[in-house]
């Protein structure tokens, strides 16, 4: 319910804290902002306490803490601990680097409930490659299994691209090995640097088909026992949108490093005066602000959105990609294919397509790293 008694925006459920972009590992497929900003400007531990505070009392129940890498902030089982205090369920999503024993005992202790760790690859090699981090592999294991040792549930996360698509079946061995309790098999989305090196990360057809078959495989193998595995098909090879993040402003509060509060993890790109958790409260600026109001509902939406009748379950597809394929955040989603852009999607894939089954392109692994442009 609205401050002034309508119900037609409803306050958030999910609040994501975004607490730095700094980060140990140097992904080419990573989503984060290219420019990364400056971390003297990231928010203080009181700032954040204060967020947390407000977004609790505005009716959000689950928190995320992420990055780039959660664990570089010193002070995140004190923002743990105050979060559970407030009664979120709290979850850490990390690349596992930073973390050691005594640190999860410490978050236990502060009431996490949940962490999600991420792999790049079930090959030591080729995990430390894409991470571009040395030892990163053997360290993500130990601490997975230490994880599981202080009772959390465990999610693993591997992004799946062109790099490691062809070994998603060693992927799954890894984490029944591991006992993972929920496995995201996360094609890449293709925002930051996921974007700039998409001709390099973005798989072809046919080997999305191939990897969802071995997912279903061994989904029919495990008769519901083991863990769970959710594949995520990239929406570049699908016809219709992804409902982005359930609607703008609908459900999801993203908060940066920096303060400034969005609607999604990448609607800073977008040419809206996005308010600032330093200067407004969690409140007035979910209700209130331009940055939040702009999307929601339908009214805004010109054609062949505002007409479609599927538009409620995909509120015309994603801003941030319409804004970086189209150039106007306004259009309707390119992936889909009543958009008159969908021709750049269509181009992309036909590339993919073609890289994938070229000669040029039929090195190892490792030596196509030398045509990404790597995060620094």
């Amino acid at each position: 319910m609205t401050k002034n008694g309508s119900n037609s925006i409803n306050p958030p459920l999910w609040l994501l804290a975004e607490l730095t972009y700094r980060c140990p590992l140097h992904c080419a497929y990573c989503s984060n902002p290219v420019n990364l900003g400056d971390p003297d400007d990231e928010l203080s531990t009181e700032q954040w306490k204060r967020v947390l505070e407000q977004g609790r009392e505005l009716g959000a129940v689950q928190l995320g803490f992420s990055g780039g890498e959660p664990l570089l902030r010193k002070d995140l089982e004190e923002l743990v601990a105050h979060a559970h205090q407030l009664g979120y369920y709290t979850n850490l999503i990390t690349s596992s680097v930073g973390m050691t024993e005594k640190r999860i005992e410490a978050l236990k202790l502060a009431g996490l409930d949940h962490i999600q760790i991420s792999f790049q690859s079930a090959d030591p090699d080729l995990n430390d490659a894409i991470a571009g981090k040395r030892n990163a592999f053997q360290h993500k294991k130990a601490m997975f299994k230490a994880v599981k040792d202080h009772g959390f549930p465990m999610v693993m996360n591997a992004v799946i691209t062109r790099q490691n698509i062809e070994s998603i079946e060693a992927i799954m061995a890894l984490a029944i090995e591991l006992d993972a309790d929920y496995v995201e098999l996360a094609t890449s989305q293709y925002y930051g640097w996921a974007l700039h090196n998409r001709d390099a990360l973005l798989p072809s057809r046919e080997q999305i088909e191939r990897a969802e078959n071995q997912v279903n495989a061994l989904r029919d193998r495990q008769q519901g026992v083991g863990p769970k595995f959710i594949f995520v098909t990239p929406d570049y090879h699908e016809d219709r949108p992804k409902p982005c993040m359930s609607g703008w402003g609908n459900i999801f509060l993203n908060v940066a490093p920096d303060g400034k509060a969005l609607p999604c993890h990448s609607a800073a790109m977008l040419d809206l005066p996005h308010p600032n958790v330093k200067d407004h409260s969690i409140s007035d600026i979910w209700y209130d602000s331009e940055s939040f109001n702009r999307f929601r509902g339908f009214d805004w939406m010109p054609e062949p959105c505002r007409s479609c009748n599927e538009k409620e379950k995909d509120f015309g597809g994603c801003r941030c990609q319409a804004l970086l394929l189209t150039g106007d955040p306004a259009n309707a989603d390119p992936v889909c294919s009543k958009s008159p852009h969908h021709h750049v999607i269509e181009e992309a894939v036909h590339r993919a397509n073609q890289s994938c089954h070229s000669e040029a392109l039929a090195r190892t692994v490792k030596n196509s790293q030398l045509i990404l442009s790597v995060k620094p």
